[in-house]
């Protein structure tokens, strides 16, 4: 008998318990919260008539799979960043998925090549800057921030937090590892104070003074501006897109997987097909001021007011693959020392 989903964390979103009844149910693992799902997860209740549980964590999921074993309930984990989307796969966690549907819907640099994870939305790694410090256009790029003009003005989080680390993995595919750690180095050069805090913690940083220039994911920025308490902070940075004029903006991504045990996999894959239509591509980006997977899917609202960001194309498996080369980098250059 397959485990029951702890009831304490497990949510049911349905749309009538009769139609759920006829048609199933589908099990998820999150690392998403509740609120970014529930408009999602009722829309595809109501289209469908399948039932959907889910269980939220702020970790462990992958342990939770490993521990259950053939045995887990679950039938898709949903999650975020690339290197913990890959770690699924590295542990035979989670199944192929061939479906000519989610193939059309999500470009093959964001979908793992054997249909192992789909991207469901995306999130630039931006650098922001001082409205009265930095003039507009005075930083363009990744690589200017080893430039000795910013020496003791950068504000950054841990490198080897999972969205640094992506970043430094994209820096090695592009550049190489020499390069790569050529940069991080000139990057620590320039910081303002230690590694430490989080994204939102880097602009508050800014707008206190104590640095000019950070690097953050786009939806922060997003989330703060719509916070009334944390929008008077937000609206001292401006943010760039970092090398929009070559090869593009770095993205991390949100992503979903089919688990190796799925009791409902019919279900399952129904669910990750819907999630990747230009419907439900709209309702996800938006309720975290994201970008869609889905390129036939424009952002709307504030994320389109801040301009059109041109993505960096290189595949997220790519940077997945680099991910122990980016670590051993950081530690190298004792990024966080």
């Amino acid at each position: 008998m397959r485990m029951k989903l702890a009831a304490a964390v497990a949510i049911a979103l349905t749309a009538t318990p009769m139609a759920a009844s006829a048609d199933g149910e589908v099990n998820i693992y999150s690392y998403r919260q509740a609120y970014l799902l529930e408009p999602l997860l009722n829309a595809f209740t109501d289209e469908t008539g399948i039932k959907t549980n889910v269980v939220f964590a702020r970790q462990g999921l992958a342990e939770r799979l490993e521990r259950e074993g053939r045995n887990s309930p679950a039938d898709v984990v949903m999650t975020v960043d690339i290197s913990r989307i890959n770690e699924l796969v590295e542990k035979n966690l989670v199944a192929e998925v061939e479906s000519d549907t989610i193939n059309k819907n999500i470009p093959e640099n964001l979908r793992h090549p054997d249909g192992k994870w789909f991207a469901l939305t995306t999130r630039g790694r931006l650098i922001f800057t001082s409205k009265d410090r930095v003039e507009e256009g005075e930083i363009s790029t990744y690589e200017d921030l080893t430039d000795a003009k910013w020496k003791g003005r950068i504000c950054t989080r841990s490198g080897k937090h999972p969205y640094n680390v992506a970043l430094v993995s994209s820096i090695i595919a592009h550049h190489g590892e020499e390069k790569a750690q050529e940069w991080l180095q000139g990057v620590k050069d320039n910081l303002a104070r230690k590694p430490q805090g989080g994204d939102r913690d880097q602009i508050k940083a800014i707008a206190e003074g104590v640095c000019d220039l950070a690097l953050g994911n786009s939806y922060y920025y997003g989330n703060m501006l719509m916070d009334e308490n944390q929008r008077p902070t937000a609206e001292q940075v401006n943010l760039v897109f970092p090398n929009a004029n070559d090869r593009g903006t770095h993205v991390n991504i949100s992503g979903i997987s089919l688990t190796q045990s799925a009791p409902n996999k019919d279900n399952a894959i129904k669910l990750i097909e819907f999630l990747s239509s230009p419907s439900a591509q709209r309702i996800y980006a938006e309720a975290n001021s994201e970008y869609p997977a889905n390129p036939e899917v424009k952002p709307t609202g504030m994320v389109a007011e801040w301009g059109e960001m041109n993505p960096d194309n290189l595949s997220l498996q790519e940077i997945a693959n680099n991910r122990n080369a980016a670590v051993r980098l950081i530690d190298r250059v004792d990024y966080d020392g």
